[in-house]
């Protein structure tokens, strides 16, 4: 299996939104994307699927020297061999990867976060920079597409912490806010059991109203000039948007469900922001 391969196989079996966004990408473009898509699934499964946490942390220890020895030329993975000859033409740097790894390391440091602006670290350097890598691939022109680009990683990492509350939880692991969790009285252990109420429908309202500020806010940030060029990212807007109204929908049950959209919907709604530049 040549890197190629491998990175492609590894986003397909994702099952990731992010994945039909690539589809619309010219041959080049849809390449580097999917290496580093195939790059940021490597790190962050090293975190969900390693259950020992000192194992866990030599693993991230062992990506962060593949990284520098890969910058060296000197690359091993197949992922990082089928990234690094797109790093120059993208401005991919190591810095980058690195922060990526960061992001994945606290979450082996902490599975709590006392506020808001401690979760933001956290989604800067798993959500934001990928943001940012990311529309220097599409074909970011404008320094303004930068804040655009961790404002829209910041809406996307929201929605995923909404969709996965219940997944996170039976992990040990509370991503909303340690003081909205006060603030709405839901308890901590009350989540940790799965334990649906009023009140926790009420949090996952205010998240949700959060994170589609986050899109609209993001969205007017995009200069005119970038908006052709970015729109894959503006597909997986799309994508995220619709699943957190089909989490509203659901009366936010989130706690024993994973709530999806359809392969089927997720193209369409791709191909219609592809078409028509709407965002649903």
């Amino acid at each position: 299996m040549t890197p190629e391969q491998y990175v492609q196989n590894k986003a397909v079996a994702s099952g990731s939104s992010f994945y039909y966004a690539f589809l619309f990408l010219p041959k080049d473009r849809r390449a580097a994307i999917t290496a580093f898509y195939a790059f940021c699934r490597e790190v962050d499964d090293v975190v969900d699927e390693i259950v020992d946490p000192a194992l866990a942390h030599t693993k991230l220890a062992w990506w962060q020297s593949e990284v520098a020895k890969a910058f060296a030329g000197q690359p091993s993975h197949p992922v990082m061999k089928a990234l690094m000859p797109h790093t120059a033409p993208y401005s991919i740097e190591a810095r980058h990867l690195l922060a990526v790894i960061d992001g994945c390391q606290m979450d082996l440091a902490q599975n709590r976060y006392l506020d808001f602006a401690g979760l933001q670290r956290y989604c800067h350097l798993v959500a934001g920079i990928v943001g940012e890598v990311a529309a220097h691939i599409f074909g970011q022109t404008q320094p303004e597409t930068t804040a655009y680009a961790h404002k829209l990683g910041l809406a996307f990492q929201l929605t995923n912490i909404i969709r996965d509350v219940g997944e996170d939880a039976q992990r040990g692991r509370i991503y909303l806010p340690m003081s909205e969790l006060q603030q709405f009285d839901v308890k901590a252990h009350a989540l940790l059991k799965r334990e649906d109420s009023s009140n926790f429908q009420a949090l996952m309202q205010f998240q949700t109203q959060r994170a589609l500020g986050l899109y609209d806010e993001a969205l007017a940030m995009l200069p005119a000039a970038d908006r052709r060029s970015q729109k894959p990212g503006l597909m997986m807007a799309s994508i995220y948007r619709t699943l957190l109204k089909e989490i509203a929908l659901s009366n936010y049950q989130v706690l024993h469900q994973r709530i999806s959209i359809t392969p089927l919907r997720k193209f369409y709604l791709a191909w219609k922001t592809q078409a028509f530049g709407t965002i649903s």
